[in-house]
């Protein structure tokens, strides 16, 4: 039987959880995550300053729509003064959980200090803990990374100090920011975490997979498992996770048909949230991600730039189911 892991108030079935992605986790995403069982969802990264300034596209970013739950908002920032006023105005979208993003290793973000730059400022860091703490209704957790580099992997120590600061949660990526998404992750140093501390760990890279959810659980003992890229263009992997560590038996794959109805059905949760121009815009990289691998993706990917309805996408969708006509059983 499956059980659950509780962050502060919040229960969690403990199968497998959508990892923040910015740009790629939005509302439509996340709620086809859902659908097919994601246990827990968090928001692409939302600006503190940006929060605090008015920013204009933020309030986007912080909406939660009720069948995700329970569903986290994720923070970035480099002042605990900005973090923390930026958590007490997202109370206002009651989230379950507000995750704070010290693992993001892109250049921009890392170069205001922000993201996996925060894993050489332990203190800072830490501040940046207790200050939203202090100023959220609800339990907050820090995604972080093994280390900046292999000669700085300070993963326990950086968690321990989370922990003292207020943490009810830590999402461990095992590779360090200079590894980016490249190379294999470390999952024995989240392990090392997990043994550390007394708070959930949530394990996360190099999950693609039912048996690799499973292979995490048994080599890090995590309380948690998170998935990101494993789940681009294939949200059923949740399912997948779920049957297997119910039955030991794994699913297979849908079929193209099936497979473009639920990226058909993707879109257009997009369109509605987002309006149909810019959400086929943002569908393009996802409509790559679900034809990966089929007759014809090659040739439709480099059309993509072409998709600007849902009825263009829907074309695509059956040119697509024609190039692989008869290839499944032949």
């Amino acid at each position: 039987m499956i059980g659950y892991v509780k962050i502060g108030n919040v229960n969690i079935e403990r199968t497998a959880a959508l990892a923040p992605m910015a740009s790629v986790a939005d509302s439509a995403y996340r709620l086809m995550c859902r659908e097919f069982g994601a246990a827990y969802l968090v928001s692409e990264m939302i600006s503190a300053k940006g929060m605090v300034y008015g920013d204009k596209k933020t309030p986007e970013l912080c909406a939660i729509d009720p069948a995700e739950r329970p569903a986290a908002l994720q923070l970035f920032g480099e002042e605990a003064v900005y973090v923390g006023r930026a958590a007490y105005m997202l109370n206002g979208y009651a989230p379950d959980i507000i995750d704070l993003n010290m693992g993001c290793p892109v250049p921009k973000i890392v170069g205001n200090g922000s993201g996996s730059a925060l894993m050489k400022d332990i203190p800072r860091a830490a501040d940046i803990v207790r200050e939203t703490v202090k100023n959220a209704l609800c339990p907050v957790t820090v995604k972080m990374r093994i280390g900046w580099d292999a000669e700085h992997i300070n993963a326990v120590d950086f968690a321990k100090a989370m922990e003292q600061a207020g943490a009810s949660a830590l999402t461990v990526h095992g590779r360090t920011r200079m590894q980016f998404y490249s190379g294999k992750a470390d999952w024995d140093v989240i392990r090392q975490v997990k043994e550390a501390v007394s708070i959930p760990v949530i394990g996360n890279g190099d999950v693609f997979s039912a048996k690799q959810c499973e292979d995490m659980y048994n080599a890090t003992g995590c309380d948690l498992v998170m998935i990101g890229r494993g789940s681009n263009g294939r949200p059923w992997v949740f399912q997948q996770v779920r049957h297997y560590l119910e039955t030991g038996e794994l699913l297979p794959e849908p079929d193209v048909q099936q497979r473009m109805k639920i990226m058909l059905k993707h879109a257009a949760l997009a369109c509605k949230f987002k309006g149909e121009r810019q959400g086929i815009k943002e569908m393009r990289h996802n409509f790559a991600w679900y034809i990966k691998g089929l007759h014809g993706a090659a040739k439709l990917r480099a059309r993509s730039g072409e998709l600007n309805t849902l009825d263009d996408l829907r074309l695509a969708a059956e040119e697509i189911i024609a190039a692989n006509r008869g290839e499944e059983n032949g």
